[in-house]
């Protein structure tokens, strides 16, 4: 990513999603455009930074948070982005696109669209800090505070094993999503500490007293893992 001199005002831009067919049949083919306009004037945006690698990061989750993706769609000429998938089951989707126009800030923003044949209740997300085995590597986590309190700071501590064959992936020692139960409130953010090795620290503030679940994604000898874990986050008492 270039350093440009000056530091942009801070503006939110505005990205449609059109789905091709625009009613989506779980199952069926399903093309997702992605097109990024100005805050001002609504011009097209056709000039993007890469940011980890990549000009569009993509993150889709289903209602009752079992199926999670991110992946990155193709770059058009005209300035979208496209991307071919099948939703897998019926409900609603949060589809998060995460960017960085030319000559402005980073910018995040989650469109929803939702799949024929019911709605998912919101699931309650209990305590899981379990230890994960992932495709080659086991994933332990642990949090400080203990009990994530809304609005604090909390380290999320994560500990890799076989500590052999860590491997950046996209750039990064590791990626995460955090998203609150109802899927109101999704973060993307990276680690705060790493240095390769088997032990990897976030940080990351909850903005509500809500169940949140946890992806996080590691790469080791060329293999990328993605674990998940959920947090109550409580208030201070």
């Amino acid at each position: 990513m270039k350093l440009l001199s000056g530091i942009p005002e801070r503006a939110e831009y505005h990205m449609d999603l059109v789905t091709t067919p625009r009613a989506i049949k779980p199952g069926e083919l399903t093309r997702l455009e992605f097109f990024v306009h100005d805050p001002w004037k609504e011009r097209p945006v056709i000039s993007f930074q890469l940011v980890h690698e990549k000009l569009f990061h993509m993150f889709i989750v289903s209602q009752d948070l079992q199926y999670f993706v991110h992946d990155h769609p193709i770059f058009e000429p005209d300035g979208s982005f496209r991307y071919d998938t099948r939703f897998p089951k019926p409900g609603m989707y949060r589809i998060l696109g995460d960017f960085y126009p030319d000559g402005a800030t980073p910018q995040l923003i989650a469109k929803t669209v939702f799949a024929a044949g019911g709605i998912s209740p919101t699931p309650t997300l209990a305590r899981d800090y379990g230890t994960r085995n992932a495709e080659n590597l086991q994933v332990e986590f642990r949090t400080e505070p203990a009990q994530p309190i809304v609005g604090m700071k909390t380290q999320l501590h994560f500990h890799l094993s076989p500590a052999d064959g860590i491997e950046k992936y996209l750039g990064a020692w590791g990626h995460m999503l955090v998203a609150s139960d109802d899927l109101e409130d999704l973060v993307h953010t990276h680690p705060f500490i790493a240095d390769g090795g088997p032990d990897i620290q976030f940080n990351v503030t909850f903005p509500r007293v809500r169940g949140y679940r946890v992806w996080v994604q590691f790469q080791r000898q060329g293999v990328v893992n993605t674990a998940h874990f959920d947090v109550p986050v409580s208030e201070l008492k």
